[in-house]
C-alpha cells in the first residue's frame, strides 16, 4: 500500500508551546504540574506526560471545583492552563488555589479572547461561531461580559435575539472556513455593518487544505489520526467524507482495521493538531505493511 502523508499532520505550534510549558514547569518530574482539564486533546500524549508528573485535574469543560490530591512527598506543584484557554472567572479561581501559575493558552486563542473582550467592552454583541460545549468556546464566552452568543448553524443564526447596537463575529479557532463564510453571509443580511474577524487559525486552514491535496494526489481513502474529542480532528474526518472518500478516524494504530483498508492501493494520512509524531509514524508504518 502506498501511503501519502499530509505535510501538516501532527502538532501545531500552540500545542507544542503548551507541552513545552508543562515540561518546563515539571523539570523532568522534579515538580508536579496540574493541568485544568486535558492540556491537549490526546489521551496518549497526556499519558506520556504523566511520566513527568504532569497530572490532569478538573474536567473537560473547566466547570468543576478542583480537589488537589494529597501528596506524599515535598515536591513543589504548579498549575498550568491548557492550550484551549479558560474564562477570566476560571483564571481567577485557579490562581486562588495558591500555587504558582503558568498560562499554556494558545496565543491564537488569546487573540480571539482579546477581540471578544474589547468589543464587548465597547457595547458590541459578539457572535461566536463554534461548538458551545467546547472548552475554547466556553472560555471565550467568559470574555463577552454577558454579550456573547454562540452559533453553530444557520438555524442558530435565525434564533439569535434582535440586536439593537453594533455586532461583531469571531470563530472558534478550529472551524471550517466555508461554514464560517456561510454564517457571516446570513448574519450580515440583518446587520450590514457586521464586524467580522477571521479567527480560524492558520494551522487549521493548512490542515484542511492539505487534506484536499491528498485527494488530488490520488488517495482512495483517508485515515485521520487524533483524539475522539479533538475538534480539529473530527472536522478533518468530516471533510474527508465530504470528498466522497472513505474516512477512518483512529486514535492509535490499534484502531486500524486491516480488512477494511487493504482493499485500497493508495491511502492518505493526516492528523489533528494534538496528535504526537510517534502515533502518526506507527500508523503509517502499519498501513505500508498491508
Amino acid at each position: 500500500m502506498k501511503v501519502i502523508r499530509a505535510k501538516s499532520a501532527g502538532f501545531c505550534w500552540g500545542v507544542e508551546r503548551a507541552i513545552h510549558i508543562a515540561r518546563e514547569e515539571a523539570q523532568g518530574g522534579k515538580r508536579t504540574v496540574y493541568t485544568d482539564g486535558p492540556l491537549i486533546h490526546n489521551k496518549q500524549m497526556m499519558k506520556a506526560l504523566s511520566k513527568e508528573d504532569v497530572r490532569e485535574v478538573g474536567d473537560y469543560q473547566s466547570n468543576r471545583e478542583i480537589e488537589l490530591p494529597k501528596k506524599e512527598d515535598d515536591k513543589e506543584s504548579v498549575v498550568v492552563v491548557r492550550a484551549h484557554g479558560i474564562s477570566p472567572e476560571r483564571r481567577d479561581y485557579l490562581k486562588g488555589l495558591g500555587l504558582p501559575f503558568r498560562d499554556g493558552t494558545c496565543p491564537d486563542v488569546g487573540i480571539i479572547a482579546g477581540k471578544v473582550k474589547s468589543h464587548a467592552e465597547r457595547g458590541f454583541d459578539v457572535v461566536i461561531f463554534g461548538d458551545p460545549q467546547h472548552p475554547e468556546v466556553i472560555g471565550l464566552i467568559g470574555y463577552a461580559q454577558g454579550r456573547g452568543h454562540v452559533v453553530n448553524s444557520e438555524q442558530d443564526v435565525d434564533n439569535l435575539p434582535k440586536f439593537e447596537g453594533a455586532v461583531a463575529m469571531v470563530s472558534q479557532s478550529t472551524m471550517f472556513t466555508h461554514e464560517f463564510k456561510k454564517l457571516i453571509s446570513k448574519l450580515s443580511k440583518s446587520y450590514p455593518d457586521l464586524v467580522v474577524f477571521d479567527t480560524i487559525c492558520g494551522a487549521t486552514k493548512e490542515r484542511q487544505s492539505d487534506l484536499v491535496d491528498l485527494v488530488k494526489e490520488g488517495a482512495e481513502a483517508i485515515v485521520v489520526i487524533g483524539g475522539k474529542h479533538s475538534a480539529n480532528t473530527c472536522k478533518l474526518a468530516k471533510l474527508a467524507a465530504s470528498y466522497d472518500r472513505p474516512a477512518f478516524h483512529v486514535e492509535t494504530v490499534e484502531d486500524l482495521n486491516a480488512s477494511e483498508l487493504d482493499r485500497f492501493s493508495v491511502v492518505g494520512v493526516t492528523a489533528g493538531a494534538s496528535t504526537p509524531e510517534f502515533i502518526i509514524r506507527s500508523v503509517c508504518e502499519k498501513l505500508e505493511s498491508l
